[in-house]
This record gives C-alpha cells, sequence and structure tokens, in this order.
C-alpha cells in the first residue's frame, strides 16, 4: 500500500464502518417525495453515538521520545538526556499527538525525535534493540516531514511483512540535513530486514539506495561501520 493511500486509508476508516453500519446502501427511495428528508435509521443513530465515543485501537502502543541538544551537552551518561513525551494506543491519539508536536523541519538542530514501541527505549542497550541495526534515509535539510509521517503510518499501521521486527524510528535533525531510521531488533535475519528495507523504500517512494548497519558494528567502529545489507 502507498504512503499516500495509508493516510487515507486511517482517515476514512470511521466513513467505511458507517457505511457498514447503514447496511452499504445509499439508495433513495423511489416513492418519496422531492425534498423530503430520509429519517437516519436506528442503526445509524446508534452507531453515530458511539462512534463519538469509541477510538480505534492499533497493532501496539507507541511512545514519543525526544532528546535535545541542550540536554545531551549536560549529560553525564549516554541516553540520559532522553524524555519520555507521549505514550498513544489509537489513531485518534496518534493524530492528537502529531499535530501537536513539532515535525522535523521545525526542530532544533541537533535534535533526535523517536517513536518506538511501548516499554521499548531507543538505546542500542535495551534488550529488545540489543541484536538489532538500523536502516537509514538522508533528506536536504526541512524535506522530511512527509516521510516521518508515512515512517509513522507505515510502522503503527503494521504495515511492514515483518512489523515485529521493528523497535521504532529516529529522526534526527543536523547542520547538513535530516536522516530517517528504522531501527530493527534481529539483524541477523536478512530475509527479514531487506523486505523491511524494500517495503520503507517503497511507501516513500524513495529512489536512492539505503543500508543497513548493525548496532555491533556501530558501537565498535562508530562512522567506519558499514552497510551489511543494501537495497
Amino acid at each position: 500500500m502507498a504512503a499516500a493511500e495509508m493516510e487515507r486509508t486511517m482517515s476514512f476508516d470511521a466513513a467505511e464502518k458507517l457505511k457498514a453500519a447503514d447496511g452499504g446502501g445509499g439508495e433513495v427511495d423511489d416513492e418519496l417525495e422531492e425534498g423530503e428528508i430520509v429519517e437516519e435509521s436506528n442503526d445509524t443513530a446508534s452507531y453515530l453515538g458511539k462512534e463519538i465515543t469509541v477510538k480505534h485501537p492499533l497493532e501496539h502502543s507507541w511512545t514519543f521520545w525526544f532528546d535535545s541538544p541542550i540536554a545531551k551537552s549536560r549529560q553525564t551518561a549516554w541516553g540520559s538526556s532522553l524524555r519520555n513525551v507521549y505514550t498513544f494506543s489509537t489513531v485518534e491519539d496518534f493524530w492528537g499527538a502529531y499535530y501537536n508536536i513539532h515535525h522535523p523541519s521545525k526542530l532544533v538542530m541537533g535534535a533526535d525525535f523517536h517513536c518506538f514501541k511501548h516499554k521499548i527505549e531507543p538505546k542500542w542497550e535495551d534488550p529488545v534493540c540489543a541484536n538489532g541495526g538500523t536502516w537509514k534515509m538522508s533528506f536536504p535539510k526541512g524535506k522530511s516531514d512527509t516521510s516521518w509521517l508515512y515512517t509513522l503510518l507505515a510502522m503503527i499501521g503494521h504495515q511492514f511483512d515483518h512489523g515485529d521486527e521493528i523497535c521504532g524510528a529516529v529522526v534526527s535533525v543536523r547542520a547538513k540535513g535530516e536522516k530517517i531510521a528504522l531501527w530493527t531488533k534481529n539483524a541477523a535475519n536478512e530475509t527479514a530486514q531487506v523486505s523491511i528495507g524494500k517495503q520503507w523504500k517503497q511507501f516513500l517512494d524513495y529512489s536512492d539506495s539505503v543500508g543497513f548497519i548493525f548496532h555491533d558494528d556501530a558501537k565498535r567502529l562508530d562512522r567506519n561501520a558499514k552497510n551489511r545489507y543494501t537495497v
């Protein structure tokens, strides 16, 4: 499913349910007088009432994390500056949060903004992430907003065939541009990682090559770490 289609799917989910509740009809009774109002069925009225209060749960709960450059400069231990911002578990709560947080183009230089499955911390040391790695995409400064949104929608909408492998994603704002990294938990599972990389490119319509780096390599070799997989 393309990224734009995923956005529409999440937005129109309630409308499709409403159609189903109304019997999937939509045809007007031929015997009605011109201008006569069709009375709302009890089923539809009942559904409308419920739709106001019932939310649409996601496959997993997710947490937004923020790491500011000021906090990072003062941290005494790596990762201690990470701040838990908000946890959501429904479509409605996601959109409520998304429209009230800064998008990548509005973040300060040096900031990192994360979205990870609930109870997984965006750290190499987290037990779920420890044996994983990252796919990474690069964007010109101020040009990653749409790709960040589509990455979030693909993750929380469970659009990846190997979605259970995904830990979360982070967007990083730097002087030379912005990067989005997709974190996974079993780096050695080449089949799953390559599938995720290919689907991610497809969802974002990203044409450049993207590489996958093992966390172990990144810890040992830092900037000299090489891609283990490329798509």
